[in-house]
């Protein structure tokens, strides 16, 4: 990490005794007070279908987000994606006066749902909003705008070094990765903070920082063994066949491979005379007959780790098992190149979730408790996370994210908004 544990609670002390500033509780009036324009601006951007394969969608939702972000002093561009078959991505950067904590804010402009979805508008019901996208990010980004806003209204924007990037595909990520995210990945390695702006973290009620979040990667398994009559199966010349190989290998990994913050799903299996997946590998042909021993088991997961080296350990068991083929059998373990890195929980963003509490105890709020990373799905920050220090979660609360009836709870914006401009006026004037 950029900054040693020691140095980054030193530079984030704050006196037992400190309060809100006048510019700080300006940024909170603000927020107040530009309540319902947030809303207007969350059922704006849900009701614009941005789903990751609607090029079109997640492109406009960018307009409308650089119409919100170019009168706040940013220079904003579009960055499209067509190697990767995806929309593009928006970067908006505010020079400010160059002194103080660069920081890197990350967001997206697209969501799981399709244009074919019968989930598409935006639906108030009281203090809860329903509708596509609506906490997963659109209401993140609502929380960026907003506290940006307040911090203009405040004065304390102008001297801010800020880099945001919204990637167009988080949900549905283009391929090669490498191009998919380098404008992020160059991005994090100029910035001394990142501050992710996806879904609130809550536990009984309460909110909950995170400082972490684990990887996501997919791996394949394919046992071959010798076709034949059934009736010699097990024999010296014929051997267990493709299925019972496969099997050896999936109960492996379920007994061998267990250890804290890991989890490891088998997604889709096939196995018989023929077996196969289709191009985007969510569907198999397969083709047998009770009597026929298998020649070919294919199967298919993803593996989440919460470290590179537990990955790099976990990878290395799982080949050591493969190799182990039983009688007149072989299998080969491939894992996709296209995966989302771990945040680690470092010492560096604990340190960083310490100063938000600073901001939280001097609003009169409760402290956040770091949330268990098994409890958080994996997300872009991930691949800046070897190069800066990072909080997650600073966009709005919500439930049901990925499914019909995704909600948000409205008044969780203007509380994430405040925490956010304070906690960025805060840095800004804070020493590299």
């Amino acid at each position: 990490m950029k900054f040693a544990a020691l140095l980054l609670l030193t530079s984030f002390a704050a006196p037992a005794s400190a309060q809100l500033s006048a510019p700080e509780k300006r940024m909170i009036q603000t927020v107040d007070a530009e309540r319902d324009r947030s809303i207007t601006l969350l059922e704006l951007l849900v009701n614009q279908n941005s789903g990751s394969l609607n090029l079109a969608g997640v492109e406009a939702v960018g307009r409308v987000m650089r119409a919100e972000l170019e009168p706040l002093g940013f220079q904003v561009r579009w960055v499209p994606m067509t190697e990767t078959k995806r929309a593009g991505h928006i970067i908006a950067t505010h020079k400010g006066n160059g002194r103080g904590k660069r920081m890197l804010l990350i967001g997206h402009l697209d969501t799981v749902f399709e244009p074919d979805s019968p989930f598409q508008r935006f639906v108030r019901k009281g203090d809860i909003a329903e509708g596509p996208g609506v906490g997963d990010d659109k209401g993140g980004m609502v929380v960026m705008v907003a506290a940006l806003r307040a911090m203009q209204a405040a004065g304390t924007l102008k001297n801010a070094v800020i880099e945001i990037v919204l990637t167009g595909d988080e949900e549905d990520n283009g391929n090669p990765i490498e191009i998919a995210r380098r404008d992020l990945i160059e991005a994090g390695k100029r910035a001394d903070v990142a501050l992710d702006f996806e879904g609130l973290s809550q536990e009984n009620g309460r909110d909950m920082g995170a400082i972490a979040r684990r990887s996501s990667g997919a791996w394949e398994v394919i046992a071959k063994g010798k076709t034949g009559h059934s009736s010699g199966i097990f024999s010296a010349n014929a051997g267990n066949g493709a299925i019972y190989e496969l099997s050896r290998i999936i109960t492996a990994f379920r007994t061998e491979l267990p250890e804290p913050n890991l989890t490891f799903n088998v997604g889709l299996m096939a196995g018989g005379t023929t077996a196969g997946f289709d191009q985007d590998k969510i569907r198999a042909t397969v083709t047998g007959k009770t009597n026929i021993i298998p020649e070919t088991a294919i199967a298919r997961g993803d593996i989440r780790t919460l470290s590179r080296d537990q990955e790099e350990r976990v990878r290395a068991k799982m080949r050591e098992i493969v190799t182990k083929s039983m009688p007149g059998t072989t299998a080969e373990l491939r894992f996709d190149p296209d995966t989302y890195p771990p945040m680690a929980p470092t010492a560096g963003n604990r340190a960083l979730l310490a100063r938000l509490n600073i901001v939280n105890r001097d609003m009169g709020l409760p402290e956040m408790a770091a949330i268990d990373p098994l409890k958080r799905g994996a997300g872009d920050i991930g691949f800046v996370a070897e190069d800066v220090d990072g909080l997650v979660g600073l966009g709005a609360a919500g439930e049901g994210s990925h499914a019909p009836g995704e909600t948000v709870d409205l008044p969780s914006i203007d509380r994430q908004a405040k925490r956010a401009a304070i906690l960025m006026s805060r840095l800004a004037k804070e020493k590299r």
